[in-house]
This record gives structure tokens, C-alpha cells and sequence, in this order.
């Protein structure tokens, strides 16, 4: 009330910021993410040969690392090259839905002292028009006009600094997780392409038995 009607947005703009914030560390826990020992359990699938659709199907709604690392295994006896692009494209959606709403907690961000700051020069130009109509009267009162103009600078700096702070380090972590993804992702790559390497090995000393059986 003190603020005046540009608390209201400031207000408004605080109570995105922290829906924001409680679900991004919901969603963004490492766990969920990246769930422990995923990618050594996926590899081990992909040696045994067990990769059944169902298989897939409940990796990839499991957690994001699942479905980068199921992405691949849809596409795995295609070349190295295909298998690649496949993660590539994924993972871009997958990043994507990570960074979910950071974009809108770096607005708030930004315009929090913008707010603020247009509701205590709003405040000011009101106090000075009244002193312009009935002089200067009380200088006290003068003061505490200014004092309740600035509260709206005051509480915009409030929501603006930890919204800042949050989205610098929601960045970060989602950075982080891109590393270790790619890790993972690339550890799956090297073994199915093991697999499509090994595989001609094993059948070439059985054309070259027959050939020299023809031979003969």
C-alpha cells in the first residue's frame, strides 16, 4: 500500500519468480535427471541384445538421460554418422525443456528494479505536485513521501537480485547436466559401434573359407 500501485506487478512478478524456483528444483534434481548408473545398466542392454520396444519405451519417459540414451538405441545398426545426428536432435529438445521457464525468471530479473524504479519516480512526481499545489508545508511529511516512494525501488531490488542469482545458477546446472549427458551419450555411441565394427570381422573368415574351398 505504501509502494502504490506499482507494488502490485513487483508483487505479481515475485509470485512467478518463486513458482519458478520450487519447480525447477523439483524438476532439476540430479537424480531425476541423470539417474545413477543408467548408462553402465544401458550398455549392459545393448551387449545382451535386450532392447526390446518395451524396453525402449520406458527408458526414454524414465528421465531425460533416458531418452537421449534410448534415442540412440531406436537408431542403433544405422552408421555412426546417423546414430550421432539422432543424439544431436534429442538432445536439443531434451536441453530445451530443461532451461523450461528460465528464460521468463531472467525477464523478472531484469524488469524487477525497472519496476521499482518507475513506481518511485511515479511516487516522487505525485509528492511534488502536491507540494507545488500546497507548498512545502511539513518538511516530515516531505520525507516520508520520499521514504514510501522508495519502497518501491526497495522491493523491486528484493525480487530482481535472488531471481538473478537462481537463474544464473539454474543455467549452470542444466550446463552441467548437457556434460554429463554428453558423456553418457557418447560412452553409448563408442559400444554400439563396437557392435557394427565387430560384426563384418566375425563373417569375414567365412567368405574366405569358402572362397578357398571353391578354389579348390
Amino acid at each position: 500500500m505504501a509502494g502504490g500501485w506499482a507494488m502490485l506487478p513487483i508483487l505479481i512478478c515475485s509470485a512467478v519468480a518463486l513458482a519458478i524456483v520450487l519447480e525447477r528444483c523439483w524438476t532439476l534434481r540430479r537424480k531425476s535427471v541423470l539417474p545413477p548408473g543408467l548408462g553402465e545398466e544401458v550398455r549392459n542392454w545393448a551387449r545382451a541384445g535386450q532392447l526390446d520396444p518395451n524396453h525402449l519405451t520406458t527408458l526414454a519417459n524414465g528421465s531425460p538421460l533416458g531418452e537421449l540414451l534410448a534415442s540412440a538405441l531406436a537408431v542403433r545398426n544405422r552408421p555412426r554418422e546417423l546414430i550421432k545426428e539422432r543424439i544431436e536432435d534429442t538432445g536439443r529438445h531434451v536441453v530445451h525443456r530443461m532451461e523450461r521457464y528460465l528464460n521468463t525468471l531472467g525477464t523478472i530479473a531484469l524488469i524487477g528494479p525497472l519496476l521499482g524504479l518507475l513506481g518511485t519516480v511515479i511516487g516522487l512526481i505525485r509528492m511534488f505536485m502536491e507540494v507545488m499545489r500546497g507548498g512545502v508545508g511539513d518538511p516530515m511529511k516531505m520525507a516520508g513521501g520520499i521514504g514510501e516512494a522508495l519502497i518501491c525501488t526497495a522491493t523491486g531490488l528484493i525480487v530482481a537480485i535472488p531471481a538473478y542469482v537462481l537463474h544464473r545458477y539454474f543455467r549452470s546446472k542444466v550446463a552441467g547436466y548437457c556434460v554429463e549427458m554428453e558423456k553418457q551419450a557418447t560412452e553409448l555411441l563408442d559400444e554400439l559401434t563396437a557392435h557394427q565394427v565387430a560384426a563384418p570381422r566375425t563373417r569375414a573368415p567365412r567368405a574366405s573359407t569358402t572362397t578357398e574351398s571353391s578354389a579348390s
